[in-house]
């Protein structure tokens, strides 16, 4: 019986849409439009975060950072010192970076700056092209192959040689269907000699999807245009130690080495892969609440749609309610069918956005990086919100029509 009333609800919400098209297109937009912004952004987040944990795992996992300065989360600084407590830190050295390497138990030590500018070949040039400048082991502690040519040495970086490693992306850019191992570029107006191609890049900090350009870090302080004072390092330990134990020794390293009392705090930043994942979900966790308003933005647009047509519904169906009442039909059983055309009547709009936001999914996995995906909670999440947010502003002009005198509604013209 209670299906069989609500089958009817739904067939007579479909009717009222079909008869009511100009009115029910207000309900159906806010919804859709506060599910689709659930979806999107749900399917971009998850996309993101996959892909930052895949870049991890490529790191491998004893891989950490020794950064200047880390807070994790979203930064906000108005430029006064108070609000950049990252001045207070001195900037990491490359020495530092070579005394790290020669500690005991640690496997590999590379530094990292990184700079967009103008690289061109021949004809073809490119205004804004990554560039990164590392150490000589940056292979061991960023993953990725070197899979035609070779890396510059230890001797290249100490000289500065203005030797690159370019990625697969702008090796096919620049010269497609060529070798572009021998061949000269220019990077920040300097000329180089491509001596490698590197393919699947797993930085945490760079685009593996962008053209890139690698070369030697004393090479790139000399020639790029880049923001002074954020070399970063990242560590590998060694087989015999424990990460734990790796990072205690880096600590004790570096404080002695800046000449560190016993009661001053590090002026440095150990950071793990576990603490970047936590930095990088509590940023998600503002962009799940920005969601959260927008969509709720659209879903009281909606509600209020609903409110709108059921009380038009309410009105132009008043002699049927009486003609119902007169029959025998309680008060319960007239809220019961208006509260499932109003749920109908957003479940709608929750189908349509659905669909937008499916549709929006696929285009971020068309034309941009990220490997969105909806999860299955944001579906779950939307119908709920959806149906939720139907009964609610349904409840009005339910409790209007199973309140009706069935002797005035039989009178009604």
């Amino acid at each position: 019986m209670l299906f069989s009333r609500a089958f009817e609800g739904v067939g007579i919400a479909l009717d009222s849409l079909r008869a009511n098209k100009v009115r029910a297109a207000l309900t159906i937009l806010g919804v859709a439009i506060g599910v689709m912004v659930v979806i999107a952004m749900a399917a971009a987040i998850t996309g993101v975060n996959r892909s930052v944990t895949e870049q991890l795992e490529k790191l491998g996992p004893r891989t950490f950072f020794v950064f200047r300065y880390f807070q994790g989360g979203l930064n906000i600084s108005d430029g006064s010192d108070e609000m950049s407590p990252w001045r207070r830190n001195p900037w990491l050295t490359v020495a530092e970076a070579e005394m790290l390497r020669r500690v005991p138990g640690i496997r590999s030590v590379t530094w990292q700056e990184n700079a967009s500018g103008p690289v061109s070949a021949g004809d073809v040039s490119f205004s804004s092209v990554n560039v990164q400048g590392f150490g000589p082991d940056w292979i061991l502690t960023q993953g990725g192959t070197i899979m035609e040519g070779r890396n510059y040495t230890a001797l290249e970086q100490a000289a500065g040689a203005h030797v690159a490693v370019i990625n697969d992306k702008l090796a096919e850019q620049l010269w497609p269907g060529l070798d572009p191992v021998g061949r000269r570029l220019k990077v920040f107006g300097e000329p180089f000699d491509v001596i490698g191609i590197y393919t699947e890049p797993s930085s945490l900090f760079g685009d593996n999807n962008s053209p890139t350009v690698f070369i030697p870090h004393a090479t790139f302080v000399k020639v790029a245009d880049y923001w002074k004072g954020w070399l970063m390092f990242a560590v590998m330990p060694g087989p015999e130690l424990t990460v734990p134990e790796a990072q205690d020794r880096v600590t004790a390293a570096l404080r002695a080495y800046r000449g560190l009392k016993p009661a001053q705090e590090n002026n440095f930043s150990l950071v793990s892969q576990d603490k970047l994942l936590e930095s990088f979900d509590s940023m998600t966790k503002g962009f799940f609440l920005v969601m959260l308003a927008l969509s709720s933005v659209g879903l009281m647009v909606g509600g209020v749609g609903v409110v709108a047509i059921m009380m038009i519904s309410v009105t132009e169906r008043t002699r049927e309610i009486g003609v119902r009442k007169a029959l025998g039909a309680t008060r319960r059983e007239i809220m019961w069918q208006f509260l499932v055309e109003a749920a109908t009547l957003t479940l709608v709009g929750c189908i349509a956005g659905m669909l937008l936001g499916g549709a929006l999914t696929l285009a971020v996995n068309k034309l941009t990086p990220i490997p969105a995906a909806v999860p299955l909670w944001s579906v779950v999440a939307a119908v709920a919100a959806s149906t939720v947010t139907g009964i609610l502003f349904g409840l009005y002009p339910a409790s209007k029509a199973s309140r009706l005198d069935p002797v005035e509604a039989l009178r009604y013209e």
